[in-house]
């Protein structure tokens, strides 16, 4: 295990841990861990990603980063980030005994929203920072687990409406969409759109798999409807796995479960293994 290695140096928060399986030979596919914590809070460390931390159990090597929150820095900043930490995965490969070919990406909630960015936007231009290192390599994934993540910062108090649930609103000028926009999002439709994973949607997208609960309070789980259905449309139905998960809030128990977590890890086995 390696911690706190630098992957850009504008920023402390741009460093990254490696696990590697304690048996096997390599080189090893490769699952990035993405925290969450409303794009204000969370660490490469936090328990939030114990059920990723599982995979060097299954023949993974989880590589878990930091970013910048919104503290620090506004969007695309952390799209940025977590982009420049995939090159720099691709780059160091070989000195780690892992597949620069089989990255996949899992992350709850703001890292579920970043997870599937960087699902759709593979390569998208106007979301790398090529200067924070490795321009040579790619940013593209070959597989996405989004846990409860949201996608339309825009639309998440209309669908709490819909569903008749008195959930956390998002189009206040203090909600943490609009702290890492920088302004409220009701005045900022060209930003949000920017980092809307919908946006870049396209026939070269990888396998999805989204989970949802049903009792989120936090995010309404029509966020995840309506990106597997926008997913099905263009890469078909084949390639989108989506689950709503009955009475779950917002992560815990149900997500971390050993039979819900089979699941994920036979959809990263059959994607990354294989």
């Amino acid at each position: 295990m390696w911690n706190d290695l630098a992957y850009a140096s504008v920023s402390a928060a741009q460093k990254l841990d490696i696990r590697l399986p304690a048996t096997g030979k390599g080189p090893f596919p490769v699952i990035v861990a993405i925290h969450g914590g409303a794009f204000r809070t969370g660490d490469k460390g936090d328990v939030q990603l114990s059920s990723v931390f599982e995979g060097v159990n299954r023949g993974y090597a989880v590589v878990s980063i930091n970013y910048r929150l919104s503290g620090e820095a506004k969007s695309p900043k952390m799209v940025h980030d977590v982009k420049a930490a995939i090159r720099w995965v691709r780059a160091h490969a070989q000195t780690y005994n892992i597949d620069k070919n089989k990255i996949a990406v899992w992350g709850p909630s703001a890292g579920g929203h970043l997870a599937a960015l960087l699902g759709t936007s593979g390569d998208v231009a106007e979301l790398e920072d090529l200067s924070l290192g490795n321009p040579e390599e790619s940013s593209r994934v070959q597989a996405v687990v989004d846990w409860f993540g949201p996608i339309n910062f825009l639309t998440m108090d209309d669908q709490f409406h819909m569903l008749g649930v008195e959930g956390m609103l998002h189009n206040t000028p203090d909600s943490p969409e609009s702290a890492i926009i920088g302004k409220p999002i009701t005045q900022a439709a060209e930003e949000v759109k920017l980092i809307d994973p919908q946006t870049y949607i396209s026939a070269d997208c990888p396998p999805f798999f989204i989970q949802h609960g049903t009792k989120d309070p936090l995010i309404p789980y029509l966020q995840s409807v309506v990106l597997a259905d926008a997913l099905y449309k263009v890469i078909g139905k084949e390639k989108v796995q989506v689950a709503l998960l009955e009475g779950a809030g917002h992560g815990g128990s149900l997500f971390d479960d050993p039979e819900n977590l089979h699941k994920v890890y036979a959809f990263l086995d059959k994607h990354l293994k294989r």
